[in-house]
């Protein structure tokens, strides 16, 4: 995967660091003992995988095109000018479920999910990939199932990005996520890409053309936020895989800088049956579940969403 004349290793044994560095000006840092994992684009920070919270794992902060913060700060940084103090388990990027043999790993409960294993933290060509292995613990401390997270991070035309493969493992037993709008592939943008609110600047599409405040509950293969902040147009971009349950999937999108990529909220979102979005896997079984964050320049048009969807579904991003 590394190779060795572009890759440098450095172990810093006082301080458990791993880093790994090559002129394309990708840097990985992993500190064992803060349960952080650093990505550099270019000598400046991109983003932290941070397995030291205390519900799941998160990537925060998120620096995009101009150096401009993607994500909110709270709850890991309080008071920020402009942000809103609600909703603390929205913390910048993450995977969890609201339902999950009736565990919920979505708010801020008793429930967590916790990384007992980095696999790999490496430069992989001209991207960074970090691979763990996580325990999805009920409050009664017993394993509810697993998951195996494959994060790829990277630079491609200009617009950063962030691939995120996650495979859930029904590894103690037939586990079931349930019918719920609380979930799953979630980000809380920054306070200017919000459709409503007092520094709202946001607009937002989706694959089927629905626009803003319609997006909430729409099957969509794609959704894209954009706003100027800063005086530069940038927006994030989320795709569904092809390959996902219930593709195009449904989106909990809402207006105060919540997006969720959602495939089991259905009874939520189009008003049928309760359990309706029930999905089960028998003991030992997986699922895989495969999506996609562009930080790009410019707004929708400008971005061409549609072509850079169609382009990472083809393998060329």
């Amino acid at each position: 995967m590394n190779n060795p004349l572009l890759t440098l290793f450095t172990f810093v044994a006082a301080g458990s660091i791993a880093q790994a560095q090559d002129t394309a000006g990708a840097t990985v840092k992993h500190d064992i003992g803060t349960k952080t994992i650093r990505v550099d684009l270019n000598g400046k920070l991109f983003t932290e995988f941070r397995y030291n919270q205390e519900k799941k794992p998160i990537l925060y902060p998120i620096i995009g095109p101009h150096g401009i913060e993607m994500t909110r700060n709270y709850p890991m940084k309080k008071e920020v000018p402009g942000e809103a103090a609600d909703h603390p388990h929205h913390t910048s990027l993450w995977f969890t479920h609201g339902n999950v043999n009736d565990s919920d790993f979505w708010a801020n409960g008793e429930e967590k999910i916790v990384t007992k294993e980095i696999v790999r933290a490496e430069k992989d060509g001209t991207s960074v990939v970090i691979e763990s292995k996580n325990d999805w613990i009920a409050k009664d401390g017993k394993p509810v199932c697993s998951d195996t997270t494959t994060i790829t991070l990277g630079e491609a035309n200009g617009n950063r990005f962030i691939d995120y493969l996650v495979t859930v493992h029904a590894s103690a037993g037939d586990v079931t996520f349930k019918d719920t709008k609380e979930g799953t592939m979630g980000i809380r943008t920054n306070p200017a890409l919000r459709l409503k609110g007092d520094v709202a600047a946001g607009s937002a599409i989706n694959s089927e053309g629905d626009k803003n405040g319609e997006l909430w509950g729409k099957n969509a293969k794609w959704v894209d936020y954009w706003a100027k902040i800063n005086g530069n147009d940038v927006g994030i971009a989320i795709f569904d895989h092809t390959t996902n349950l219930r593709h195009p999937t449904t989106w909990h999108a809402r207006d105060y800088g919540l997006i969720a990529a959602n495939p089991f909220g259905i009874h939520d979102f189009q008003k049928l049956e309760k359990g309706t979005g029930d999905f089960t896997l028998k003991s030992g079984e997986s699922q895989t579940f495969h999506y996609y964050f562009l930080f790009h320049e410019g707004d929708h048009a400008a971005a061409d969403i549609p072509e850079k969807y169609d382009a990472w579904i083809s393998g060329k991003k």
